[in-house]
Order: C-alpha cells, then structure tokens, then sequence
C-alpha cells in the first residue's frame, strides 16, 4: 500500500478536476470507479496510470486514500457496499452530507474533504484559490487529507459537520440561488427581446460592491427603500409567471422586514 496513491469513486464534475490536479502534484490516481464505465474511461484518460474499476471491491487495491466524488444521495450506499484494503482513509466530498455515512465502511480512517467551490467540466479550475475543508474520525485521517488539500490549496481547514452544513447552505445562496436569480433575468430579457449581455456590467458592479463593502451595505433597489408604488408595478408586470411574480413578492417582502428601520 502506497501513502501517494489514491482512488475516485465517482466521475462527475468535481472528479474531473480534482483527479489530474492530485495526478499533477505526485498523488498517483490508481483508479477510478463510476457507475457508468464511459464515464470512469473518460476521466482515466485525463491521468498518468489510472484504471477503469469496474466494482467496489477494492480489497486488493494499492491506493492508501479513497474519495467519494458522488452525488449526495449516493454516498451512503457506496459507503455500505465498497470493500477497502486494511488502514485504508475513506473520504467524501459533500459539503452537506455528515461524516458518519462513511461509518458503513470498515475502517476507522474516514472523513470529508470538501472544496468550497462549484465545478462544470467545461470550466477550467485553479485550486490554488478555493478553500478546502477538512473533517475527520481519526488523527491519520486528518493527516493526510489535510497534507492532500494542500498539495493544491492555498487555504486549509479544519471544520466539524455542523459548521459545514452551514457553510453548505450559505453557498447555495449565495451560488445557486444566485445563479438562478441570473437565469430568471435572462430569460425576461430574452421575452423582450433583449440581449442578456446588458446586465453584465451590473452584475459585475454588484458582486464587486458586495465583496469590497459587504452584502448588507452594497444593498439597492425599491424594497430596501420601502417604493411600494414601483414594487407593486414589477408584480403586475410579472403576472403571466405566476411562480416567478412570487417569487418576487416574497424576496422583496424578506428585504423590506430585513431593513426596516421602523
């Protein structure tokens, strides 16, 4: 059993990054598993001298460390059905999901190693930026998921599951929800026939402003200033998607309660 040598469970989006990244800096990537074998080739072709697993059983696998790279909700199975050489370090990625779904699989060296960032295969990634977040079972564990985060990262952390979960939600807000707010507005531009590219200076401007002087300070617009004249207006002109109209009801209402000097 090789310290350096690790293998991905999963071959998604973040797999598709983390791998060559961990190939790149000495961790040998021995092998990888994915439901689907296309996708684990796929990702193999992207490494040094990684193979294609084709099960879970990796009892007799040369890799120290082994990383879940799945979807939430399939974690915990992986954790009940994979098979692991003695003093292997098991580790999930989710940044909601708790330590001890990995307490399925027998060994004691679990943990999560989660990287505060959202990845596209299609979007180059420089992992020197992103945070990394270390949680573990034992003092091994935590050794070498911190000495493997920082191979490629440049910030480090330790963290318990409660902290991560709300790290976890606050960046769906501030991602997720934030990217669909940006798809909403693009698809009322493209209704009017307007290109999306209009908005970009804005978003720029307000991300920017949010980061350099804070959310709470860098807010505008007619709910924070209690204009219900113009508030009412939106709603009327947001009428043929109901779903949306309230969905602006209610954002707006929340800022309005939030900022009421009242």
């Amino acid at each position: 059993m090789t310290a350096q040598s690790i293998s991905i469970i999963g071959a998604g989006n973040l797999a598709w990054h983390l791998a060559p990244a961990l190939d790149n800096m000495g961790y040998i990537v021995k092998e990888v598993y994915s439901r689907n074998p296309l996708h684990a080739k796929a990702l193999t072709a992207r490494l040094y001298q990684a193979e294609v697993k084709a099960t879970l059983d990796f009892s007799t696998s040369s890799s120290h460390i082994f990383i879940i790279a799945v979807s939430d909700d399939a974690i915990r199975s992986i954790a009940q059905e994979i098979i692991l050489p003695n003093d292997a370090i098991l580790a999930h990625t989710s940044g909601s999901q708790p330590l001890s779904l990995l307490g399925y699989a027998a060994t004691p060296h679990i943990g999560v190693i989660y990287p505060l960032q959202t990845f596209s295969k299609q979007k180059k990634v420089d992992f020197s930026t992103i945070p990394f977040f270390i949680e573990s079972d034992t003092p091994e564990a935590e050794k070498y998921l911190t000495r493997m985060a920082s191979s490629i990262s440049n910030e480090v952390h330790r963290i318990g599951s409660t902290e991560r979960k709300a790290l976890h939600v606050a960046a769906v807000f501030a991602s997720n929800f934030t990217n669909h707010m940006l798809s909403i507005s693009k698809e009322l531009l493209e209704e009017n026939s307007m290109n999306f590219d209009l908005l970009k200076p804005l978003i720029t401007e307000t991300l920017n402003k949010a980061l350099t002087i804070g959310p709470e300070e860098a807010q505008t617009g007619p709910a924070i200033r209690g204009d219900i004249e113009i508030l009412d207006k939106h709603h009327e002109f947001l009428q043929n998607d109901e779903s949306v109209a309230t969905l602006y009801k209610l954002i707006s209402q929340h800022i309005i309660d939030r900022y009421d000097k009242g």
